[in-house]
C-alpha cells in the first residue's frame, strides 16, 4: 500500500526536478544522487515486502513443524530468516532517515535558490537602470560635444571678425593719419594763399583809400540825403509792424520765430477722435505751424490739419518697410525725420511729400531719431545698442556712439546739437557730447527707460520708466527732484511717450488701460485722467503709446494701439 501511495509523489518531485533542471545545471549531481537513493530504497522495499510474506510462510510452516515436532534444521533456517528480516528493518530505517536528510536538503536547496533568484532579479533591475542611464549620459556627452564643437565653430568665426575688424581699424587709422597730414598740408597751403589775399587787399584798400579821399567830398551830401530817406521809411514800416502785431495771436507764431508767452491749458474733452492707420500707432508729432504727423504699424507717416475741427489729410509719406516707431519736425517745418524697424530712418520733405534722405547703417530696430541742432544733421538710436549721428549733406554717418544697451529713446539738449540724452533697456539715462565718444554722468533707474523729453527752456527731462512712475531731473543737478504714479496707471509699453507742456507746468503720458493721465509739475498732483481710447466696445480699452502737446499749449494729441488719435482741448 505504502508503494502505491509514494509513487505519485515520486513522479512529482521527479516531475519538478526535471523541470528545474532546464532552468539551473548546478544541482544536477545531487538529483542524479538523489534518485539513485530512490531507486535503492524501493528495490529494498520490494525485498521487504518479499521477506515480509517468507517470513510469515516460515512462521506458519514453523508452527505447523513444532506441533509436529519437525527437525532441528527447519528451526535454525527461521531463526536465520529472522535475524536477516530484522538486519532489512534496520537499513529500511537508515534509508528512511536519510530519505528525510535528503528532503531538507532539498528544501534548504529551494529557499536558497528563491534568494538567489530574488537577489538575480534585482541586479537584473539595477542593471537595466544603469543601462537607461548609462545611455542618457551618451546622449548628454554626444550633445556637449556638439555644443562644444559649435561654440568653437562660433569662437573662431568671432576671431576672424575680430582679425577682419583689427585689419580695418588700421587700414582706417593709416587713412586717417594720412587724411591729417593731408589736412595739414591743406592747411598750410591755405593759410599761405590768405596770408596772399590779405596782401593784396590791403594794397587794394590803401588804393581804395586814396580814390576814396579825393571823391569823398563830392558823394557827402548825395550819400546823406539817401541815408534819411532810407530811415525814414524804415521807422514807418516798424510802425506799421507795431501795429499788426496788436491784432496776432500765439497761433500765428511758428516755433523759434520769436519769444512769446505760452499758457498750457489742462485738456478736459475730446474735441476730435479719428481712426489714422491701418494698425498701431506708435508716434505722434506737432509741427511748428500745428499740423499733426503719425506714424504706424502700417509703415506710413500720415500728415493731418485738426484746426478745423475735423481730420484733414495732408498727405501720406510713404517709403518706409516697417513699422513707424518715431517722428520729428524740424525747427522750420519744412522736414519730417521718421525712425522704422527696417533698421532704417528716412527724412522727407513735408512740401512736396518726397523721400529725400535714407539713412541705413544699423543692425537693429531704429526706435528714435531727432533732428541734431541745424536740418542737416540727424542723431538715431537703435535697438543694436548704438547711437549714430548723420550728415545729411553726405549722406553718410559721421560717427557712432556705443552705448551697450538698447536706446528706447533721446533728446538734443542744446540747439547747436553737441548735448545728446539718450534712454536704454538697462534702466540708464546716458549724457553725450557730440565732440566726444564716451557718454558721462548716467543716471540709474529702477526700471526700462521707454521715453524721454525736455522743457522748452532745458532745464528739465521728464522720462517714463517701466516701474509704472514718471520722473522729473533737473539738468543742471543731474538728478532726480520728481516722481509721479498714481493708482490705475501702468506703462504699457516700452516705447510709451510722455511729453511736457510747452510752459513747462504739466506733463502727459497713457497708460496700458487708455487712460491719458495729466500731473501738475506745481503740485505734483494728477490734474485729470482722460478716458477715450476704446477698442471694440465700451468696455474694452487700448494702451496709449505716445501723446504730443501742441507748440502753443491749446491742445493735446494721443494715439493707441488700436488705430484710433485722439486730439484733447479745454472745452
Amino acid at each position: 500500500m505504502s508503494t502505491i501511495e509514494d509513487l505519485p509523489w515520486r513522479k512529482s518531485i521527479i516531475q519538478q526536478l526535471h523541470e528545474r533542471n532546464k532552468h539551473q545545471h548546478t544541482f544536477l549531481e545531487l538529483i542524479a544522487q538523489n534518485n539513485k537513493l530512490f531507486d535503492n530504497a524501493n528495490i529494498l522495499r520490494v525485498e521487504n515486502v518479499q521477506l515480509t510474506v517468507q517470513n510469515e510462510q516460515l512462521r506458519s510452516s514453523s508452527g505447523m513443524a513444532v506441533g509436529s515436532k519437525g527437525d532441528g534444521k527447519q528451526v535454525e533456517r527461521i531463526q536465520h530468516f529472522e535475524q536477516k528480516l530484522l538486519a532489512q528493518q534496520e537499513e529500511l530505517t537508515e534509508l528512511h532517515r536519510r530519505k528525510g536528510d535528503h528532503v531538507q536538503q532539498i528544501i534548504d536547496l529551494n529557499t536558497k535558490l528563491q534568494e538567489k533568484e530574488k537577489l538575480l532579479s534585482s541586479k537584473d533591475l539595477s542593471l537595466s537602470e544603469s543601462t537607461k542611464l548609462n545611455n542618457s549620459l551618451r546622449a548628454e556627452i554626444t550633445m556637449l560635444e556638439n555644443n562644444s564643437k559649435e561654440l568653437l565653430n562660433l569662437n573662431q568665426m568671432l576671431r576672424d571678425e575680430h582679425q577682419a575688424l583689427q585689419l580695418a581699424f588700421t587700414s582706417l587709422e593709416d587713412k586717417l593719419r594720412k587724411a591729417q597730414d593731408e589736412n595739414a598740408q591743406l592747411v598750410a597751403r591755405l593759410i599761405g594763399y590768405k596770408a596772399k589775399d590779405a596782401e593784396k587787399m590791403n594794397e587794394e584798400n590803401d588804393n581804395f583809400l586814396n580814390d576814396a579821399s579825393r571823391q569823398l567830398a563830392t558823394i557827402t551830401m548825395s550819400a546823406f540825403g539817401r541815408f534819411r530817406k532810407r530811415n525814414a521809411k524804415m521807422q514807418k514800416e516798424l510802425e506799421e509792424a507795431c501795429r499788426d502785431m496788436r491784432g496776432l495771436s500765439p497761433d500765428d507764431f511758428r516755433d523759434g520765430a520769436g519769444p512769446i508767452y505760452v499758457d498750457s491749458r489742462v485738456p478736459t474733452t475730446a474735441s476730435l477722435k479719428f481712426d489714422a492707420h491701418e494698425g498701431e500707432v506708435y508716434a505722434v508729432k506737432w509741427s511748428p505751424d500745428r499740423m499733426l504727423a503719425t506714424g504706424g504699424a502700417d509703415r506710413k507717416v500720415r500728415l493731418w490739419d485738426v484746426s478745423k475741427g475735423s481730420p484733414d489729410s495732408r498727405g501720406v509719406l510713404q517709403g518706409s518697410n516697417a513699422g513707424v516707431m518715431s517722428v520729428d519736425f524740424d525747427s522750420t517745418g519744412t522736414l519730417l525725420l521718421g525712425a522704422s524697424n527696417d533698421f532704417a530712418s528716412r527724412v522727407w520733405s513735408v512740401v512736396d511729400q518726397r523721400l529725400k534722405h535714407t539713412l541705413t547703417g544699423h543692425s537693429g530696430k531704429v526706435l528714435a531719431a531727432k533732428f541734431l541742432g541745424e536740418a542737416s544733421k540727424v542723431v538715431t538710436g537703435s535697438h543694436d545698442r548704438t547711437l549714430k549721428i548723420w550728415d545729411l549733406k553726405s549722406r553718410a554717418c559721421i560717427e557712432t556712439k556705443f552705448a551697450g544697451s538698447s536706446c528706447n529713446d533721446l533728446v538734443t539738449a542744446d540747439s547747436g546739437g553737441s548735448s545728446i540724452i539718450s534712454g536704454h533697456f538697462d534702466k540708464r539715462i546716458r549724457f553725450w557730447d557730440a565732440r566726444t565718444d564716451a557718454s558721462a554722468n548716467d543716471i540709474v533707474l529702477n526700471g526700462k527707460v521707454t521715453s524721454l523729453d525736455l522743457s522748452r527752456d532745458g532745464k528739465y527731462l521728464v522720462t517714463c520708466v517701466r516701474d509704472d512712475t514718471l520722473k522729473i531731473l533737473d539738468l543742471r543737478k543731474c538728478q532726480v527732484v520728481l516722481t509721479f504714479s498714481c493708482d490705475g496707471f501702468k506703462v504699457g509699453c516700452d516705447y510709451a511717450r510722455a511729453t511736457f507742456s510747452p510752459d513747462g507746468q504739466y506733463v502727459a503720458v497713457g497708460s496700458a488701460d487708455g487712460s491719458v493721465y495729466v500731473w501738475s509739475v506745481m503740485t505734483s498732483n494728477v490734474e485729470t485722467i482722460l478716458k477715450e481710447h476704446t477698442s471694440h466696445g465700451i468696455f474694452s480699452r487700448s494702451a496709449t503709446t505716445a501723446t504730443a502737446w501742441c507748440p502753443f499749449g491749446h491742445f493735446l494729441a494721443s494715439v493707441d494701439r488700436s488705430r484710433k488719435v485722439v486730439v484733447w482741448g479745454d472745452h
